[in-house]
């Protein structure tokens, strides 16, 4: 287990990797891409593909988790993994935890759990909510086929220091569990690499999720916490985030 630390977030959407090059705008209007969008998200749903043998059966409710060793954050039990850095995300505000990043091999996956209702899930309203929102900032957002369902990979502009436009993908996993949400973001070098990236999907099929009993509300955040004291787990300053106010949404991390 690597480095332990806490990172700021910011109210603007980022997302880690290479820039790609500058690219074109759009062609279609409003109507017409939201269409598009709402079909390819269908075929997406109607095309994903079985889950690997790389992959658990998770993420697991707490009831159904097998035995292993855990990182206890609170909402959320991570495997330990050889050579992975945890870092922590805290409000500056309220002093609470509000997401976990698992970083391994130049890559970086952040992880957080919701409340959800009993009756459905929010895997399909939460990707629409940010499909629209990334190209809202022109960027771009295409649903397809994963190994737990629908994805939804993005590209947000940024402006480059040389004054150009340049792009950061991401790749936005979401699994809805018994009356919880999980929402994966994955960035960096595992985007283009496929062993990386089943990897994280493997860390992915991993998590436990401990909704607990209480009442909440749909998209509230399960709350996590740091994690206790273990060997070769050190923690160094802490740089605050801001909560997600309306659930799961795009945040910077910085």
């Amino acid at each position: 287990m690597g480095l332990f630390s806490r990172r700021k977030t910011r109210q603007a959407p980022q997302v880690e990797g290479a820039d790609a090059p500058d690219t074109a705008d759009p062609e279609l209007g409003d109507d017409d891409a939201g269409s598009a969008a709402q079909g390819a998200d269908r075929a997406a749903v109607a095309a994903a593909p079985a889950r690997g043998e790389h992959l658990e059966a998770g993420p697991y409710d707490e009831a159904d988790a097998p035995e292993g060793d855990y990182l206890d954050l609170g909402a959320l039990r991570v495997p330990v993994i050889d050579g992975m850095e945890l870092r922590m995300e805290v409000d500056q505000r309220s002093g609470a935890v509000t997401g976990a990043n698992l970083v391994l091999g130049g890559s970086s996956l952040q992880v957080q759990a919701f409340a959800a209702p009993k009756s459905r899930g929010l895997w399909e309203d939460v990707r629409t909510s940010l499909r629209d929102s990334v190209v809202t900032q022109g960027g771009t957002a295409e649903t397809r086929p994963g190994v737990f369902g629908p994805e939804l990979i993005t590209r947000l502009p940024i402006k480059r220091t040389d004054g150009r436009t340049g792009y950061r993908p991401a790749r936005f996993l979401g699994i809805d569990g018994p009356r919880w949400f999980v929402r994966a973001i994955l960035t960096g070098k595992a985007l283009g690499d496929p062993e990386q990236a089943r990897r994280f999907e493997t860390l992915v099929s991993r998590l436990v999720v401990v909704r607990g009993t209480e009442a909440m509300a749909p998209q509230e955040l399960i709350p996590l916490h740091l994690p206790g004291e273990r060997p070769g787990l050190s923690q160094i300053g802490a740089a605050p985030l801001d909560p997600l106010a309306r659930g799961p949404e795009i945040t910077e991390v910085g």
